[in-house]
């Protein structure tokens, strides 16, 4: 009997911010994997996850979306976006229905370029009705002639499974690039960072979310319970003290929320503590950001 040959390979997810690429990949893996909220910008890093068959290995990559960057770490969050097309073996290309124009021709220009498999994907289909459908369908066909232009909802699982499949048909042969018990190249502190970011997304307004990044400090795991403590980083002391809020009532609320998508993730009980402190205008510091992950 012939062995069926093993395929592997880099799937990338790019496109403009708040299209549904985190929700993509939370479909396609069938876990909440990638945090996701309304706002732009919740996706900082590049992201692998992995999804993996008998004689498969799907590596996902999620990406931030693509923005005119304003400070070193927006700069390096786009360097992530162009390593990750660098890469690729199958490039998606994810657009929400209801944008009308392209904002980053240069990167359209790049796209059309690659000799590798092309998804455009036109997501949130669920809000436009079928005559809007059938008009962006020509409209990017006619910008990207060589791509397969796929409408679907990365929301309500519409076409997600059937999207899988196609890129697992795609793959090269190749033996997994990571071992099969994997969920990502990322470790534990990565996503209880990025849960307690997610509540701060979730609890504030404005610009403070964004000044915030999360430091996983100790992450002791027993039989049936994780205990973390982490640190909240601000760049002023105005941002520390709306984090704590009166009496320690935010940063309670944060601690609240992050604990429950822990919860969920690791399958175990969560005990969290959390502290906040300054770290003058880290976003600009490359040290810093090589500290965060965000530069080598």
């Amino acid at each position: 009997m012939t062995q069926t040959p093993h395929k592997s390979g880099y799937v990338s997810i790019v496109g403009n911010p708040n299209v549904g690429k985190s929700t993509l990949v939370n479909a396609l893996m069938g876990k909440n994997f990638s945090i996701t909220t309304p706002k732009a910008q919740t996706t900082r890093h590049r992201i692998l996850g992995l999804v993996n068959g008998d004689d498969y290995q799907l590596v996902l990559s999620d990406t931030p979306g693509i923005i005119q960057p304003a400070y070193e770490m927006q700069n390096s969050m786009m360097d992530f976006v162009k390593e990750s097309i660098g890469d690729a073996d199958v490039l998606i290309y994810m657009i929400s229905i209801e944008e009308k124009q392209i904002k980053d021709q240069a990167l359209v220009d790049r796209i059309k370029k690659l000799k590798i498999p092309l998804f455009v994907l036109l997501n949130k289909i669920d809000t436009s009705d079928q005559k809007e459908l059938e008009t962006a369908v020509q409209e990017w066909s006619a910008i990207f002639p060589h791509a397969k232009i796929i409408p679907i909802s990365a929301l309500t699982g519409f076409f997600v499974q059937e999207l899988l499949q196609m890129l697992i048909e795609l793959l090269p042969e190749s033996p997994p690039y990571f071992p099969k018990d994997q969920l990502s190249d990322k470790p534990e502190r990565f996503f209880v960072n990025e849960s307690i970011r997610k509540s701060i997304l979730e609890h504030y307004d404005k610009e403070v979310p964004y000044a915030v990044e999360v430091i996983t400090e100790s992450f002791k795991e027993e039989e049936s319970i994780i205990k973390i403590q982490a640190v909240i980083l601000v760049e002023r002391e105005t941002q520390k003290g709306i984090i704590i809020g009166h009496k320690g009532e935010k940063l309670k609320k944060v601690g609240k929320g992050a604990r429950k998508d822990l919860v969920s993730f690791f399958g175990k009980k969560i005990h969290i503590e959390l502290f906040v402190k300054v770290q003058k205008n880290w976003r600009s510091n490359s040290q810093q950001l090589k500290r965060f992950g965000y530069q080598q």
